[in-house]
């Protein structure tokens, strides 16, 4: 008999943590609450050192309580922390990690979703990271509605099955989520654990699980040997072991869970060891050999036409062709929806094929051919190109790796995405689409080596030549001067983009509207369509610039419907020179007050009576829409003073006008009567003033 320690056997990292933090500590006044783990020696040792294991902190008031790895909620530190007790938190460091996941991702308005058992400890202390709030799944959660749920972060308990954990995430794949946060939270110890059992189970006659009782990851390890080996045995103690019974296997393998001492697991495999005959590998195999030589016959893997001898409960009896064996296929591995005695039983005398999925017994599985066959179907899709998914669950140093089905997948890191990957730690868990780039099925090793990167690539080269031909049909289409719709998809500062037929082009502040609009929101709303002139187009440089304000009418060309002389306006002055100031009477349309029109008192200049932002009323005296002209009177809107005179002022060296002077300087014009509100004329220095135009014509 050979006997094969799993190397993964022992505490973690996390547990070995936590129990060596307790037996330092221990004694009377320090409290551990919860069992410090699932394993019962541990459990009493650490207790019969004074130290008292509580299930809630309301049994304790003071002292030290520890926080074992599986971690407790947000909920019991803030009560600890009111409390008068010191408290030592040895929370398993992966425990840590999915804490703060799910309590970050519950904040930003996720449904938590937790993969693992409800009642379990650490699953309780993650649900108290979202107050309460997650949805734990294991076997149940088809029936739940998740069409209900925009966003949905997933984690799993830590040492949960990765088989179950890709089956749920194959189903949450399915389902329309708006955002699924996939996190594989699984520790990395769990699956290495697990990973050895299923390979110990499938090439080993029979397997000793050790562990605790309520031990969540040795339930794992049991359920996965059970799987591969019709003979386990499960003991939370080497004494419960009769080790004798082994004798008769050729190969005993040996697990243990995460809560398991190392010289638990040991002890079994020393006592087990000692009711070995001392034989050296090859010579045990030689010897069964001799002993049997129809187990020659069979190989694991290997496909046998048998017939229907009987149909049981249990399920059917084979006869082997070409052998004098008769074996069970369990009624679990017929490939069929639902077993029916009766009609399998109608069969007896067919043939069927199946394939050998275990020796010593020999067991045998007909759904595993049609497995077989898929996959084999796959993997010849996949030498096609067809492209497939898997979610990553570890890295090495060349790359990522993942499993699916019995093939282990490979991405090398540069063929991961476009660019350079420093980080691959953040892969893990993440869902790839791969390409296979190379198959391999050699015997033992079936390995698909994977690129995401061509995908990318491919989409990318696909998505730039559409671009182009897009770009090419609109350019063909398209001309200066041309009259186009367009969706206002966004803004800048310096004006508005445009959708046009799926081009992207620019609307320039400056060409929105002719009143020189502060901001494109002034004239433009997100999201509705307008009329635009395109005022340029660049096939090179594949810019569009648009024109809003062309086609919209100037505002000096409604001034004639709706303004005339002698009309009263309203207006803003806006800017002032010395022989006037410029009323805004609306945007677009300024009008000339000239200094002699301000006051009926003579001004030495317009700001002795008027400043920018002043509010004023005016009669229109003069309008010429073709020259975007007018000319405005404030005074004609006030009465003159009584006995006012024409002022009259005389030229002298300094600018001023001497009394007694006046008709010695200049002899004043003789003017026709005019009315009060028609514009004088103000002469000075020769030029006269009436509109703006006239200076500007003279100048």
């Amino acid at each position: 008999m050979k006997v094969i320690l799993a190397k993964k056997s022992g505490f973690c990292p996390g547990v070995k943590k936590a129990v060596d933090t307790a037996k330092r500590i221990c004694g009377e006044g320090v409290y551990i609450l919860g069992e410090i783990i699932h394993n019962e020696s541990v459990v009493k040792e650490i207790e019969n050192s004074g130290t008292k294991t509580i299930n809630s902190i309301d049994e304790v008031s003071e002292g030290t309580v520890i926080i074992r790895s599986h971690g407790v909620g947000k909920k019991i530190f803030d009560e600890l922390n009111e409390k008068n007790v010191k408290v030592i938190n040895c929370t398993c460091p992966f425990v840590v990690k999915i804490h703060k996941i799910v309590e970050k991702y519950h904040s930003l308005g996720y449904q938590i979703v937790i993969a693992g058992e409800k009642k379990h400890p650490e699953v309780v202390g993650i649900n108290g990271w979202c107050e309460d709030s997650a949805i734990i799944v294991d076997e149940d959660y088809a029936e739940i509605d998740w069409e209900k749920f925009e966003k949905v972060c997933f984690v799993s308990q830590t040492t949960y099955s990765t088989a179950k954990f890709k089956k749920i995430l194959d189903f949450f794949e399915k389902k329309s989520f708006k955002t699924l946060e996939v996190f594989n939270t699984i520790c990395y110890t769990t699956i290495e654990r697990q990973k050895e059992a299923d390979f110990l189970s499938r090439n080993c006659d029979a397997m000793v699980v050790v562990g605790g009782a309520n031990s969540s990851n040795t339930k794992k390890l049991i359920n996965i040997c059970q799987a591969n080996c019709d003979n386990v045995f499960f003991v939370t103690n080497p004494l419960e072991i009769k080790y004798k019974n082994f004798i008769k296997f050729k190969k005993v393998g040996i697990v243990a869970g995460a809560s398991t001492p190392n010289e638990q697991s040991m002890e079994v495999f020393l006592n087990m060891e000692e009711v070995t005959e001392v034989k050296s590998q090859n010579a045990m195999e030689e010897a069964m050999t001799a002993m049997d030589d129809e187990h020659l016959k069979f190989k694991r893997g290997q496909i046998l036409v048998a017939t229907i001898s009987s149909a049981t409960d249990d399920g059917l009896a084979l006869y082997v062709n070409n052998t004098k064996k008769e074996i069970l296929l369990p009624k679990e591995e017929i490939d069929c929806e639902n077993y029916d005695k009766a009609a399998f039983a109608a069969k007896v005398g067919e043939e069927i094929e199946v394939v050998i999925v275990g020796l010593n017994p020999v067991a045998l599985s007909q759904k595993a051919i049609r497995l077989r066959k898929e996959e084999e179907e796959f993997i010849n899709r996949l030498k096609e190109g067809e492209i497939f998914t898997v979610v990553c669950d570890g890295t090495n140093k060349g790359g990522l790796t993942a499993k699916i089905g019995s093939y282990d997948v490979f991405v090398p890191s540069s063929q991961i995405r476009i660019g350079f990957v420093k980080d691959l730690e953040k892969y893990k868990g993440k869902q790839l689409r791969l390409k296979a780039e190379k198959i391999e099925n050699t015997g033992r090793r079936r390995q698909i080596v994977g690129s995401q990167r061509v995908i990318l690539e491919a989409e990318k080269a696909e998505k730039d030549a559409a671009r182009a031909a897009k770009e090419e049909a609109f350019f063909n289409t398209i001309n200066e001067g041309d009259v186009v719709t367009g969706k206002v998809v966004s803004f800048a500062a310096f004006g508005a983009f445009v959708d046009v037929n799926g081009f992207d082009c620019l609307a320039h502040i400056s060409d929105l509207s002719w009143t020189n609009a502060a901001t494109p929101a002034d004239v433009l709303e997100i999201g509705k369509e307008y009329e635009f002139k395109v005022l340029k187009c660049d096939r090179e440089t594949k810019k569009v610039s648009l024109g809003y304000k062309q086609l919209q009418p100037k505002p000096w060309q409604l001034a004639g419907d709706k303004y005339a002389i002698g009309d009263t306006v309203k207006g803003k002055v806006v800017r002032i020179v010395d022989f006037g100031a410029f009323v805004e009477v609306e945007k677009g349309i300024d009008g000339l007050v000239h200094v002699s029109q301000i006051s009926h008192e003579w001004l030495e200049n317009p700001t002795s009576a008027l400043k920018v932002g002043d509010e004023v009323e005016a009669k229109i005296l003069d309008i010429n829409v073709e020259k975007e002209r007018m000319t405005l009177s404030i005074k004609a809107l006030t009465p003159a003073p009584e006995g006012a005179s024409k002022p009259r002022r005389d030229k002298k060296t300094d600018g001023e006008v001497t009394e007694g002077e006046e008709e010695k300087v200049r002899k004043p014009r003789k003017e026709k009567a005019v009315e009060d509100d028609e514009p004088r004329e103000w002469t000075e220095g020769g030029v006269g003033g009436v509109s703006l135009g006239d200076l500007l014509n003279n100048n």
